[in-house]
């Protein structure tokens, strides 16, 4: 059997963040949903995807495969149940489709996740179950996923030494730092959950570490910065100020003083010095958030939504963003006063008006903040943004 991960009919339900990459490259916890079925399979999982996304991601097919909605968090019981399909068998539970076996020259088809073809045999899954079938699911199941990534990727291995110019509170087993990470002079406190720190990663002298928390490879925690579990800062990034329930994909900056809380950032992202986002409405009500799915505002049924924002998105110095505020791919936001709480792709403005980010001038841009990472911006990722601009759903 082959193993592929599928956007199934999550995909537009988790824009803008899959505008730029597969439901299963979203990360949730320490690792991307990728990863973690990876690493429970213990086989190579492929994805299978957006036509504009196949030559960055997309899996050649082999005959027997088994798609899985990439949308769900693997679990012991779960992958079993992935793992003992026959071909021609569908995994379901309360009607919710969990994966599929193919037989033969049977394909996926985006239809297939609505209704199970007819030939197929239904396997009906009793246990949990954990879905981010939409944005905010990615903070608010984040501590569950970390906890769940940490005893996975620290079993049986030596955490290096924690200098002793740090003061832990609660289990100092609960902390694991990976070759080269460095921390000096800061306050962890384990009692809530464990925190991880990745390879060449650095805590700078003054931070405040409550877990659950992780940070991947080559990513910096600037001095004095506050961070409330659960929390998780993608590689190669940079964080300053106050975070509490926040998760960075990768390779994007908060380096300053603000707030930011209950969000989600993507790859190649800048917040400007004091950037603050609303996480609460002043009547404590739930949160309204755009959908690019039903092309309207939707109740989060959450009390607490902060921002959501695609890849290389870019927000100036004192920025305020309103509670649930959704930001599409490649935008620019600046000026005073609060700018709408839906924002398209490739905008470029704030309160007082948006104008078209033109494609080449935001193409230049990421171009130059990748460069500044040693990473080049090579033609299929040029033409994946470009299929993103030219789409309806960036609802310029």
């Amino acid at each position: 059997m082959n193993y592929f991960l599928s956007d199934a009919d999550n995909w537009k339900h988790l824009l803008p963040l899959t505008f730029t990459r597969p439901v299963g490259a979203l990360r949730v916890g320490i690792s991307t949903i990728q990863e973690k079925w990876e690493r429970q399979l213990d086989l190579s999982v492929g994805f299978i995807t957006q036509p504009h996304l196949q030559d960055l991601f997309g899996a050649q097919r082999a005959g027997e495969d088994v798609a899985i909605n990439a949308s769900l968090l693997p679990n012991a019981a779960l992958v079993d149940a992935v793992l003992s399909l026959e071909p021609g068998q569908a995994l379901v539970q309360n009607e919710q489709i969990l994966a599929l076996a193919y037989a033969g020259t049977e394909g996926p088809n985006e239809m297939h996740w609505e209704r199970i073809p007819a030939y197929m045999q239904k396997v009906e899954f009793v246990g949990e179950v954990i879905s981010i079938d939409r944005p905010w699911k990615i903070f608010s199941e984040n501590g569950v996923a970390l906890n769940f990534d940490f005893e996975q990727l620290v079993s049986g291995r030596a955490s290096q030494t924690l200098s002793t110019t740090n003061n832990v509170i609660g289990d100092p087993n609960k902390i694991f730092l990976e070759e080269g990470a460095k921390v000096e002079h800061s306050i962890l406190n384990t009692t809530e959950g464990p925190i991880y720190i990745g390879k060449e990663a650095e805590i700078m002298e003054g931070c405040m570490v409550r877990g659950p928390f992780a940070m991947l490879e080559h990513s910096v925690l600037k001095m004095g910065c506050k961070i409330y579990g659960a929390t998780t800062i993608g590689q190669h990034s940079k964080v300053g100020g106050e975070l509490n329930n926040v998760v960075i994909q990768g390779y994007s900056n908060k380096a300053h003083d603000g707030f930011l809380g209950n969000s989600v950032v993507g790859e190649w992202c800048n917040l400007g010095a004091d950037t603050n986002n609303s996480n609460l409405k002043n009547n404590y009500g739930d949160v309204k958030v755009w959908s690019y799915a039903e092309e309207e505002m939707i109740d989060s049924g959450r009390q607490f939504c902060g921002l959501i924002m695609g890849d290389h998105s870019k927000c100036g110095i004192n920025t305020m963003l309103n509670t649930g505020t959704v930001v599409g791919v490649a935008s620019n936001i600046f000026g005073a006063g609060f700018p709408p709480k839906f924002i398209p792709s490739f905008s470029w403005g704030g309160a007082s008006g948006f104008e078209e980010h033109q494609f080449e001038k935001a193409i230049g841009t990421a171009r130059q903040v990748m460069e500044r990472r040693d990473v080049d911006l090579g033609v299929k990722e040029e033409t994946m943004l470009k299929a993103v601009f030219d789409m309806k759903l960036a609802q310029r």
